[in-house]
């Protein structure tokens, strides 16, 4: 999930787009209904120009911090950026879903929407070793907190496809610690797999990412 200094360095990227405006623009771009900006933030989604939409939303919450529009844009604008595969800003934008505007069944749903965004996120397994941990934690949480959730299903799917990432990465790891001679290291990450509940007849190593195809 987005540290606070990621969610931060992200704000400060979306208001520099903003500024970066033309005067003209900015002229005419300020003081406007609620549903100006939340019109103009649909508008630009539907035509894939996301950064356009940031900026009007940005504009939306400053301007008009408690509209009742503002939950509908953050949520959209979430889930259009998963649709965009720019994870790090769906995670943004259902963060502040979560912390301002959620309650009762919509909290389980972004909160699903979370793991799914962050599971999409993991790339590289070698990279994105931490992402999937948090990740699996969270898994963990949400089914604790919603056992009989609608989503369970998916999650747990998820979950056994980070195990099986994990697996493999402990593997590629033990058999680099081989190649090089520190036979002791290997044996950790050997031991750490025959503790797993998988094995390797469980898993073939995908030619693309089945974090992907999951959902496709």
């Amino acid at each position: 999930m987005l540290t606070n200094y990621k969610k931060s360095f992200l704000l400060f990227v979306v208001s520099v787009l903003f500024v970066g405006c033309s005067d003209k623009d900015a002229v005419k771009e300020y003081d406007r209904p609620a549903l100006y900006w939340y019109q103009n933030i649909v508008k630009n989604l539907s035509s894939s120009n996301f950064d356009k939409a940031d900026n009007y939303y940005i504009s939306l919450r400053s301007e008009h911090m408690r509209s009742p529009l503002l939950p509908t844009a953050t949520m959209i604008l979430a889930q259009a950026h998963m649709e965009d595969k720019t994870y790090l800003m769906a995670d943004y934008y259902l963060d502040e879903y979560l912390k301002k505007y959620a309650s009762g069944e919509k909290i389980e749903f972004a909160k699903f929407l979370k793991i799914k965004a962050a599971f999409l996120g993991v790339k590289d397994i070698n990279r994105d070793q931490k992402l999937m941990i948090d990740t699996l934690k969270d898994v963990d949480d949400f089914t604790k907190a919603y056992p009989k959730s609608v989503y369970k299903p998916i999650v747990e799917t998820l979950k056994v496809r980070l195990y099986m990432a994990q697996y493999l990465l402990n593997e590629n790891v033990s058999r680099l610690y081989n190649r090089i001679g520190k036979d002791e290291a290997s044996k950790i990450y050997q031991e750490k797999n025959r503790q797993s509940a998988l094995n390797s007849t469980d898993i073939k190593a995908p030619e693309e990412s089945f974090f992907d195809k999951l959902f496709n």
